[in-house]
């Protein structure tokens, strides 16, 4: 079998105290490995990222918001109970991951309420999803409230599972251009960026477009085939505007570049791309899996975080650069102490051209 599509070919060791528990301050004095186009890297901050783009450059970021998707209740019993907002299905029914899960059947009612502020939620179990193992929760919201409000006074923004000891605000799990309600988790390579990176790329010509991915349960499932071609990937909710589709097409007729600020991006554009096999808006599903041997039809380059091994995210990075080449300079950046995962450093990969 092609090593490429065997799960074993992308598993590597990190010692555990390279995984990243908080964030630094300020958010762009991160790391930055610089992958070059051919061959080598380089070791900078994420704070001069200006300097190692071009003029007519077009950086594309994920505009979506991590909402406070934990939510601790209890049923009519008094059991304690956690659920975690998975997907908005339609208003005030979404699918949550619920635990204990099996207890909970048909009919089944969590109430959350924070006495305090008089916040008060009540879900009813009204369905099952086999793909998850999670439940269908239709919501009903205290005192003519909005739901989203009051989702803010009794929910919790959700790290994630390998972030087990940490200091960080919720906020810091945010980037500082967020809008979009709707991830549960946050599109991390965009959490180093700050207004003085942004004032520097404006001066240095460096154009910004958005999309929205809101990122799911799926970014942290791993893949559990040994032949990659058999792993179902999940579906995400993107959408790609005509004013960045605009940008693209400007950006590109003129000679520039378009660089993906992390791997939600990728799959955004490229998965739109896909759906019309052509440059054009959407908005809807995509579940594009992207691995080596991929041609790339929209990003040039891409800055992200480092990715957990064996995951359908490192296998992108590797149709990028090659696996091989991923795995060296992921092996480069563990003896150079770099941080992993959410919290972590980055990496930009340059584009050829």
């Amino acid at each position: 079998m092609d090593p490429n599509l065997k799960l074993s070919s992308y598993d590597y060791f990190l010692p555990q105290e390279l995984i990243a528990q908080n964030p630094v301050i300020p958010r762009d004095s991160s790391r930055l490995l610089v992958v070059k186009p051919e061959e080598g890297i380089d070791h900078k901050i994420f704070s001069s990222l200006p300097d190692l783009l071009l003029p007519g450059d077009l950086l594309v970021l994920n505009n979506t918001r991590v909402i406070p998707a934990r939510l601790y209740g209890k049923k009519s019993t008094g059991a304690m109970v956690e659920v975690l907002l998975v997907e908005e299905k339609s208003p005030l029914c979404w699918l949550a991951l619920v635990k204990p899960g099996k207890r909970f059947s048909m009919g089944a009612e969590i109430v959350f309420e924070d006495e305090a502020t008089g916040a008060y939620l009540k879900a009813t179990v009204v369905d099952k999803d086999e793909a998850t193992g999670g439940r269908i929760l239709e919501f009903t919201v205290g005192n003519g409230a909005s739901f989203w409000d009051v989702l803010d006074k009794l929910g919790n923004i959700p790290f994630p599972p390998y972030v087990t000891d940490s200091e960080a605000l919720p906020s810091q799990y945010q980037t500082i251009y967020a809008q979009k309600q709707g991830a549960i988790a946050a599109p991390t390579a965009g959490l180093h960026f700050t207004e003085d990176v942004f004032n520097n790329l404006a001066q240095k010509q460096v154009a910004i477009a958005h999309i929205t991915l809101h990122v799911g349960i799926g970014t942290f499932r791993p893949v559990e085939t040994e032949d990659i071609l058999n792993h179902d990937m999940h579906q995400e909710w993107i959408e790609v505007n005509e004013e960045t589709i605009h940008k693209i097409k400007e950006t590109k007729s003129r000679g520039g570049r378009v660089i993906s600020v992390g791997t939600t991006v990728v799959r955004a554009l490229e998965g739109t791309f896909a759906h019309h096999n052509a440059l054009m808006p959407y908005r809807g599903k995509t579940n594009l899996f992207i691995y080596p041997g991929y041609e790339f039809k929209v990003i040039d380059g891409l800055i992200t975080n480092f990715h957990l091994p064996k995951s359908s995210l490192l296998m992108l990075v590797g149709a990028l650069i090659g696996r091989e080449r991923l795995l060296s300079i992921y092996q480069r950046a563990i003896e150079e102490k770099y941080r992993f995962y959410s919290f972590g450093d980055a990496m930009f990969i340059a584009p050829k051209r």
